[in-house]
């Protein structure tokens, strides 16, 4: 699924690490596993590019995708990528840290375990708006307070209101995933997250890309 950059930027910013390499379009192209004609327009800024494609030009260029995308007006300079995790499953966090540093973007991500102190993490941005996270992976089932009361929260408050939620749940059937739409949710993965299952939500939220926003409004 295409996600929402400045093509020209961007490819010019391939180009220029292309450059930076010594490396012809057709290098590039099989380095990547892409076709010659498709590095050509991306390029030009003729080609809309997925979550995968910005991956594999990263990976073939040695740079980080979050490094590819800067000076693009997708990654805001002095400003780090924050994402907040609100999961009390060891092994679900072990797994979403995995499929999260597969996309190589993320310079900040902070992991908490119940829904207060994710309530209590939010609350210490007074002091440093720019502190807010700019996405909050958040499961339903937590200690303390659980996942539909803290996402009531998060939306009823002016602060975090705009924070892009996505819902983490053990079934696409989980009856209270109607109600997290309603009170605001982006979207919802199944557990356990991979890689693919989070570049097919975030697109859907209103973000440019989730990962890659700058701080939310």
């Amino acid at each position: 699924m295409p996600i929402n950059i400045n093509n020209q930027a961007f490819g010019a910013r391939v180009r220029g690490w292309r450059d930076r390499l010594g490396l012809s379009q057709e290098k590039l192209a099989e380095l990547a596993g892409l076709h010659r004609t498709y590095i050509s327009d991306v390029e030009r800024g003729a080609r809309n590019l997925s979550l995968n494609s910005i991956n594999k030009l990263a990976t073939a260029l040695q740079v980080s995708a979050a490094t590819l995308l800067l000076e693009t007006g997708q990654v805001l300079p002095g400003h780090m990528i924050d994402i907040l995790l609100v999961e009390d499953d060891p092994q679900d966090v072990e797994l979403t840290l995995a499929s999260l540093r597969k996309v190589s973007l993320l310079n900040r991500i902070q992991v908490v375990t119940d829904g207060l102190a994710a309530l209590t993490h939010l609350a210490g941005g007074d002091s440093a708006p720019d502190r807010l996270p700019h996405l909050i992976l958040l499961d339903l089932r937590l200690p303390k307070m659980d996942g539909l009361e803290v996402l009531r929260r998060i939306k009823a408050d002016p602060r975090t209101r705009a924070i892009p939620v996505v819902v983490l749940t053990g079934s696409n059937r989980d009856r209270d995933l109607d109600t997290c739409k309603r009170l605001g949710a982006g979207g919802y993965i199944v557990k356990p997250v991979g890689l693919q299952n989070l570049c097919m939500v975030t697109p859907q939220l209103s973000l440019h890309w989730a990962l890659l926003s700058g701080a939310p409004g």
